[in-house]
This record gives C-alpha cells, sequence and structure tokens, in this order.
C-alpha cells in the first residue's frame, strides 16, 4: 500500500481554491456584494445558484460581462467559504456545478488570467481531492484541463507558448517574470506536474518535466514563502521523489521541507505529511514518520482560517497512514 502518489503530489497545494486570486479584473465596483454569507449554504442551495448563474451567463448576451463581474464576486465569497469548511461531502457534491460556472465565465470572458488560474486549480483541486482515488482516466482528463488553463494563463503573464518555445527561449522568458508573477508560476507549475503524474508512460510529458522544474525555481527565487512556502515544499517532493540517478537528493529534499514548515510557521499541517511520506518513509525513518503525524493529530486544523480544509484533509490522511505503519517499515 503506498501511502501517497509516486513522484510527487500535490493534493495539499492544488486545494487552495481561490486564495490570493484577485478578481478586481472583471469586478464592477457597483456590483460587489461582499456582504453574501455564503460560509453556511447548504449544498444544495450552491449546485442550485451555480446553476442559475451559469444560465445568466449565456442568456444575458449583450451584458456577460456585468454578469461575470457579479458572479465573480460572488465566488470569491464562495471560496473563502469553501477553505473554511471541514465538511468535505459539501465540496464534493457542490464542486461539479462550480466548474460548470466557472468554464461559463471563460466562454464570456476569455482573456482574463486571474480568472484561467483559478479554474485550473478548482479543476485540479477536485480532481486530486474527489477523484483520482476512484478513477485515473477520468482524473487525468480533469489535469489536462487544469493545465490547458493555467497554460493560457501563463501566456497572459508574457510567456507565450510554454510547450514550444526551446528550452534556452523558456528560460529566458521566466527570467523576464518578476514577484508579481509568482502566483501563476507556482500553481500553473504545481497543476502542470499533477498532470505528468498521471502521463509518466508518455515521452510528451517526461519532456516537460524541466520546464515545470525551472518555473518553481524561478518562484523559490522570487518569494520563498509563497503560500506558506510552497515553492519549497514543492522542491523537497521534488527531490525526496526521484532516483539520484535522476536529480534525487534526499539531504536537498529534507532541507527544503524544514525550510517550508519554518516559512509556514507550521500551519499547513499538510506539509508535515508530506515530509513524512517523501522523506521519513524514503530514509526508513519510523520514529521520524511517526513524530511528524502525530503532530498533525494534535494540531487544530484551524491554524488559520483559510487552512480548514486542507489542515482537515492533512489531519484524515495522517490517521490512514499511522494506521498502516508497520506495513511501510517491515
Amino acid at each position: 500500500m503506498e501511502p501517497v502518489p509516486q513522484f510527487f503530489s500535490t493534493t495539499g497545494l492544488t486545494c487552495s481554491w481561490f486564495r490570493n486570486i484577485n478578481f478586481s479584473g472583471v469586478e464592477s465596483t457597483f456590483l460587489r456584494c461582499r456582504g453574501a454569507k455564503m460560509k453556511g449554504f447548504h449544498h444544495r442551495t450552491w449546485i442550485f445558484l451555480c446553476l442559475c448563474l451559469l444560465f445568466l451567463l449565456s442568456a444575458c448576451l449583450p451584458n456577460k460581462k456585468l454578469t461575470v463581474a457579479a458572479t465573480a464576486t460572488l465566488l470569491e465569497e464562495v471560496a473563502r467559504a469553501s477553505s473554511r469548511q471541514s465538511d468535505l461531502r459539501i465540496l464534493r457534491e457542490g464542486m461539479p456545478a462550480y466548474l460548470m460556472l466557472i468554464d461559463g465565465m471563460i466562454q464570456a470572458v476569455p482573456d482574463n488570467e486571474q480568472l484561467l488560474l483559478a479554474a485550473a486549480q478548482s479543476y485540479s483541486s477536485f480532481a486530486s481531492l474527489f477523484v483520482e482515488d476512484q478513477d485515473k482516466e477520468y482524473a487525468n482528463l480533469l489535469y489536462g484541463r487544469a493545465k490547458q488553463y493555467a497554460l493560457k494563463s501563463l501566456e497572459l503573464r508574457g510567456l507565450k507558448e510554454p510547450l514550444q518555445r526551446p528550452f534556452d527561449e523558456f528560460k529566458e522568458g521566466l527570467n523576464r517574470l518578476g514577484k508579481r508573477d509568482v502566483s501563476t508560476l507556482f500553481w500553473t507549475a504545481t497543476c502542470w506536474a499533477n498532470w505528468i503524474r498521471l502521463n509518466l508512460d508518455s515521452m510528451e510529458a517526461i519532456s516537460e518535466l524541466p520546464r515545470v522544474e525551472w518555473m518553481m525555481k524561478r518562484a523559490l527565487e522570487l518569494d520563498e514563502g509563497f503560500y506558506y512556502g510552497g515553492p519549497h515544499l514543492f522542491m523537497g517532493i521534488w527531490f525526496a521523489s526521484r532516483p539520484k540517478i535522476a536529480g534525487g537528493d534526499l539531504k536537498k529534499a529534507q532541507e527544503h521541507f524544514l525550510k517550508a514548515l519554518d516559512l509556514g510557521q507550521g500551519k499547513f499541517l499538510m506539509a508535515y505529511v508530506y515530509y513524512a511520506t517523501f522523506y521519513a518513509q524514503n530514509r526508513m525513518d519510523k520514529e521520524l514518520f511517526t513524530s511528524l503525524l502525530q503532530k498533525v493529530l494534535e494540531a487544530p486544523a484551524e491554524t488559520s482560517s483559510d487552512l480548514v480544509l486542507l489542515n482537515t484533509v492533512a489531519k484524515r490522511q495522517a490517521k490512514e497512514l499511522l494506521n498502516h505503519v508497520e506495513e511501510y517499515f517491515e
């Protein structure tokens, strides 16, 4: 039994919803509705609301941008409530309608980079949280859609043809991106990595790995503390999950994991889970493995209001891993 999918797993990274996404590019000031209290909505209300808004997008053609502006504002509230949600059933039942809605919004405003990036995160999150374990083929389709949206967002930030560019030109393009581009770099690399992870039998996918690595290294250079030390966490997984002949290095992996924990101040509990499964297990360090996961169980999910969902997932994974600890260290 494998505790976490091999190579790299980014469930906790992709399931950030719209954190750090600013919808000001599609908002209209007179259509703001921040007073909506979405946290308490029942999941059926959420689905009904999403479908109604989706209908409006297609029905109100002369006012598409205004409709999208109002919907984008509402989605901010949904996203905020989702990140604080500990009941995964509500999210599982509401997400398909939510994805349909965001697809409709992109059809109405296809060149909004922030909306595209939010869609990429949402598709990747849905696949990793609710689909991959049961249906890898379907998850691969979802990851593919996430990758498509993320790459389009990256192009709108100025890095044209990220898939076709020669490596040297790709790296030059990355060097022209600055700190304001870190969010796009980080989430695009994360979504792209998830797609690659399910296509390791494809030479095309393998050939794209260097681009993902360079993107995350650039994000690391620009802002190592982004999303609770996310670039360090990604690189820790990157070095720990690869064989030595392919650039794997457990010492470097540990350095990145520890730095991520330090920058995240221990709030992002999934970091402990990844440190345990990718580093401690590879080192066959049962004591470290157990102690890291025990920390997750002992910590409250509410280390930060926007991490309740991810920390709830981390605590469930930690409990499951500890239940099978003897299998991993036979």
